[in-house]
């Protein structure tokens, strides 16, 4: 059906539906299950879901008093992390925003090549320990993390690592978190598209993937990229030690920064 036709349907104009489409002009949950009715959409569950968000007060999650503060890209990432039901995640070379320590945060973002102003810092350095709260919320997650990415150094000493460490030993053990390490002799190749991010949201919304960049990423919902990426998890997931095996990895990491 053409845009059109859907206005018509509504008694709409053409220029109200494309406010709408471009999300200029908000559509209510009423609108929303009349328009599904008209159009003959028996997928009541997915309608309500659909209704429940147009409801929704703009800005209401925490991430909004970052708008205009931080690239739109990374908010976008923010909001899709924080309402996902499950996550798949998985770096080539450091450990993920999720599951990084506080220190390991601080670490990442005040040392990086490019610099920003301390205040930015702090607010980035914010902004990434509240996106863990979606963890406490029970959103399923299964982490992919390269054991390499336990050798780092930092010139403050190996505190940070054994605190991060243990962090990743505390979330290994969260009944909603599923945890891989990639051992040290897999093939370059696994990983080498760089950092995934996979998110699942409530029917009737499609699976998002995220690639990650220094701008917030690229995130798409087109199936055959979502898919993509989806097999590409799956393979290094395949290849990765087992959730066992992984926590046992760990404590072996920690007991050598005790030494």
């Amino acid at each position: 059906m053409k845009s059109g036709d859907a206005a018509k349907l509504m008694g709409w104009d053409t220029t109200r539906l494309s406010r709408i489409e471009r999300g200029t002009y908000r559509i209510s949950g009423d609108e929303v299950r009349s328009l599904s009715d008209r159009l003959g959409v028996d997928d009541l569950a997915g309608v309500e879901e659909v209704a429940r968000v147009a409801e929704e007060p703009l800005g209401e999650g925490w991430w909004a008093a970052y708008a205009g503060r931080i690239g739109q890209n990374y908010l976008d990432f923010i909001e899709l992390e924080g309402d996902a039901e499950s996550l798949q995640i998985q770096h080539p070379v450091i450990i993920p925003g999720l599951l990084q320590s506080p220190g390991y945060v601080r670490e990442m973002i005040t040392r990086a090549p490019t610099a920003v102003s301390p205040a930015h810092a702090e607010m980035l350095v914010s902004i990434r320990l509240a996106r863990q709260a979606v963890l406490s919320k029970a959103a399923k997650l299964h982490a992919l993390v390269p054991e390499s990415a336990l050798h780092a150094k930092f010139e403050s000493g190996p505190a940070i690592m054994r605190d991060q460490i243990r962090r990743l030993l505390d979330v290994s053990e969260m009944p909603n978190v599923e945890f891989q390490l990639i051992p040290l002799t897999t093939h370059p190749t696994y990983g080498s598209n760089g950092a995934i991010t996979l998110l699942s949201h409530k029917h009737p919304w499609a699976k998002v993937a995220s690639v990650d960049n220094p701008m917030g990423g690229n995130h798409t919902d087109d199936t055959q990229q979502v898919s993509f990426l989806e097999k590409e998890f799956e393979a290094i997931a395949g290849i990765a030690l087992p959730v066992d095996k992984s926590r046992d990895l760990l404590n072996e990491y920690l007991e050598g920064l005790h030494q």
